[in-house]
């Protein structure tokens, strides 16, 4: 029997935008990716349910620093509303928990179903969430019977519009901020309406800042790799690039080492925000940032190459 070869990973930094395929979780849509780029070091900007296919942005190696900035981006689903159907899950991989009719709805009815669950409001997740209670996800207690009081918390859905009715099933578009659970918009819509309803179909289509996405498919990216590391690599991003809706603070070499060193520096017409994204001269990202009312830039995040003992 053959051995199989062992990854060797190496460093690497970018961002890949994967286009994730339904039937896999996040983290292992994530680790498939790593093992062919293989970079030692990978994460992923906010889970996307098994069900789910979609815009999913991968952070290798330094960019897993900014991680937590795409996490919380606005973001934007199309999905399909199964009617007359709930489900402990409230998508199409749970158990059926019960049926009800599906009366015929005009677009009136739809819409003013709609509107309470636009603007900040408060959401209740679903029981199988990856929420923690006691420092256990909810899945893993739903997974054992145990009885979930749900936790409840404002979100904000900027956009929730019906793009078509055919007889129990609603297509929807919808844009939010970070925490919402399209899952839960489309349980309560369900409600509302009096038949219940869950997610049959659901892809993400953009995370900010990346509005009109270049996306890559596992099966696109197993056919790169064996055209070597160099056809892999022109399909990642530089980190900037998840950088770019953030305010931007260039800098001299002079004042790039004495940040470096984790001193504040005083760039000129650097205005007060956290954070800021900071860049050398010769455009380079060097990290992020914390520019004070007095005009201060404090390093926060900086990425090796910004420091001392950096590459």
């Amino acid at each position: 029997m053959t051995k199989r070869s062992r990854t060797r990973f190496r460093p690497l930094h970018g961002l890949l935008l994967l286009d994730k395929p339904a039937g896999l979780s996040s983290s292992q849509a994530l680790q498939r990716a790593r093992h062919l780029f293989r970079a030692e070091k990978g994460g992923h900007t906010g889970a996307l349910d098994p069900l789910a296919t979609g815009l999913l942005p991968l952070c290798f190696g330094e960019a897993t620093k900014i991680a937590g900035l795409l996490l919380g981006a606005r973001k934007a689903y199309r999905t399909t509303a199964m009617l007359g159907a709930t489900t402990d899950t409230d998508d199409a991989d749970g158990q059926l928990l019960r049926q009800r009719p599906v009366p015929s709805f005009d677009p009136a009815t739809i819409e003013a179903a709609l509107a309470p669950l636009r603007g900040p409001i408060i959401q209740r997740a679903p029981i199988y969430s990856a929420l923690k209670q006691g420092g256990e996800p909810l899945y893993a207690k739903a997974r054992r019977g145990e009885s979930i009081e749900a936790p409840e918390r404002e979100i904000v859905v900027h956009a929730l519009d019906f793009l078509e009715h055919d007889g129990t099933r609603l297509q929807l578009q919808v844009e939010c901020g970070s925490g919402t659970y399209v899952r839960s918009l489309v349980r309560d819509l369900g409600e509302t309406l009096g038949c219940g309803a869950h997610v049959e179909v659901l892809r993400r289509l953009w995370v900010e800042p990346f509005r009109a996405p270049r996306m890559y498919t596992l099966d696109e990216l197993e056919g790169l790799a064996e055209q070597g590391d160099a056809a892999l690599e022109a399909c990642l991003l530089p980190i900037a690039a998840g950088l770019a809706d953030f305010p931007a603070v260039t800098l001299a070499e002079a004042d790039a080492i004495t940040l470096g060193h984790g001193q504040p520096v005083r760039p000129d017409g650097a205005a007060p925000a956290d954070p800021v994204a900071i860049f050398a001269a010769d455009g380079r990202a060097l990290g992020l940032g914390r520019v004070d009312a007095d005009g201060r830039l404090h390093p926060q995040r900086l990425f090796i190459w910004a420091t001392p003992h950096g590459e």
